[in-house]
């Protein structure tokens, strides 16, 4: 689950961190970044337990709602919402099972929050056509829970209030999270049962490789790679540069000499978006130049052997 576009926000926070921290420790901070990966995947969890506790408590309002109907000899409520397949199936899955009974994760003490939420799915017009469709299998009650979870979990500032509230780590981490979890219920198929396979926390042993090596790089050769951006500004003051864009770009650096088979163009692609994130409203075009020019000097002098497209011409900025 957790992919390089996750591990390339971390660095870049954790990096910031490192230089704000007195105690520069190399080996501490190395287990801080793998512990803030480790929390995205508890959000993971956390998220699609979220959909088994509001299915438990619709299971409650619909048992009181029919003792109330047995009693007054009304109409007894649907339980199609409740007997929901794909729901069914999450609750028997064995991964989360083990992982939420590892991790003691759960939203017993969040109720209040969870009845607004079956409140806000009860009067929305996904669950009125749901409720209301002819269509009855597997798969219009899978994608029901995609529709909720788009239009409701994906967005909401309540949610993510209580999420700040209970993890700091996972201020920047819940929309990346929710690609995956919205990927996962999709993934789910009722032939698998209880054996349905959740995403892992990491694809394989190279992601994680690659986000050691990128931090443990970025770190140890600041010196080297700040040179060479010093080197490549010739238009530009670097001295005014955001300290935040020195961060991002000593990164970039870091990427484009360590791992010989990431493209160019990917890297930068990649570092303009995260300076579109998290410094100023100029620093992404600044970096797309700055980048070009210090991937084309790199180059030059020998120092990286990859292909580079055709330049960037770089936008003009107040740091030229």
């Amino acid at each position: 689950m957790i992919n390089r576009e996750l591990i390339r926000i971390k660095i870049v926070q954790l990096t910031y961190a490192y230089y704000q921290n007195g105690n520069k420790n190399m080996d501490n901070a190395e287990k801080e970044l793998l512990f803030s990966l480790s929390k995205a995947y508890d959000l993971y969890n956390y998220l699609l337990d979220l959909i088994l506790a509001i299915s438990k408590e619709e299971r409650r309002r619909v048992e009181i709602a029919t003792q109330r109907a047995q009693r007054e000899g009304t109409d007894i409520p649907s339980t199609k919402f409740i007997d929901n397949r794909f729901t069914l199936q999450l609750e028997e899955n064995k991964m989360l099972a083990d992982f939420n009974e590892a991790k003691k994760l759960t939203w017993a003490d969040d109720i209040e929050f969870i009845r607004k939420m079956c409140a806000l799915i009860e009067q929305s017009q996904i669950y009125t056509d749901y409720m209301s469709a002819e269509e009855d299998n597997y798969e219009a009650d899978r994608e029901v829970w995609r529709k909720i979870y788009r239009q409701m979990i994906q967005d909401n500032s309540d949610l993510e209030a209580l999420l700040e509230e209970k993890s700091l780590y996972w201020n920047d981490d819940k929309e990346v999270v929710d690609t995956f979890v919205l990927k996962t219920i999709k993934r789910f198929d009722p032939k698998n049962k209880a054996k349905q396979e959740l995403l892992p926390e990491y694809k394989d042993a190279e992601d994680k490789d690659f986000a050691i090596k990128l931090f443990r790089a970025t770190i140890l050769n600041a010196d080297q790679y700040q040179r060479f951006m010093s080197e490549t500004s010739r238009n530009w003051d670097f001295s005014r540069l955001a300290y935040m864009d020195v961060i991002i770009m000593q990164i970039a650096i870091a990427e484009m000499l360590t791992f010989p088979n990431i493209p160019v163009s990917v890297t930068i692609n990649e570092y303009v978006e995260l300076a579109k994130l998290y410094s100023t409203p100029r620093s992404g075009a600044y970096i797309n130049g700055m980048l070009d020019a210090i991937a084309r000097h790199l180059s030059e002098t020998g120092k990286m052997f990859k292909t580079l497209a055709n330049p960037v011409r770089p936008q003009t900025t107040d740091n030229q």
